[in-house]
């Protein structure tokens, strides 16, 4: 069952190198994760342990290595984390969690080009029966 608990920012970065890969040792995560950051393995090591005891992660043991796999789906997590801070900051505003968005770089051509397909998607879905928005 996937944690109730958000992951912290750390433990998001150890989740994108487990989504990429599917699964991953100790030394594989700390290996990714090295390029970008300042981090030793040890630390990575215990994140994995307090991830696992939170159910972000799960183990198997290939001899003497524990192999790590996400809990959780990217989008299932994204969605989640999404969906709070569309609650707790902008009181479910989406158009201002997008203005928002959009203040913080100009986006690209492409990017542009799907925002406006999701926005002509939805346009084009009917209502929910019962009266929805």
């Amino acid at each position: 069952m996937p944690s109730s608990v958000p992951p912290t920012e750390r433990e998001l970065e150890i989740l994108k190198v487990l989504w990429e890969r599917g699964e991953a040792s100790v030394r594989e995560v700390y290996e990714s994760m090295s390029r970008t950051a300042p981090i030793v393995q040890n630390t990575v090591q215990a994140f994995l342990r307090t991830m696992e005891e939170k159910g972000l992660v799960r183990h198997r043991t290939e001899g003497r290595t524990f192999v790590y796999r996400p809990v959780p789906a990217r989008d299932e997590t994204e969605q989640r984390l999404v969906s709070g801070v569309l609650q707790r900051v902008f009181d479910g505003a989406i158009d201002q969690l997008v203005q928002r968005a959009l203040s913080l770089r100009k986006p690209t051509a492409d990017e542009l080009a799907k925002l406006e397909e999701l926005i002509r998607r939805h346009r084009a879905e009917k209502p929910p029966r019962g009266g929805g928005k």
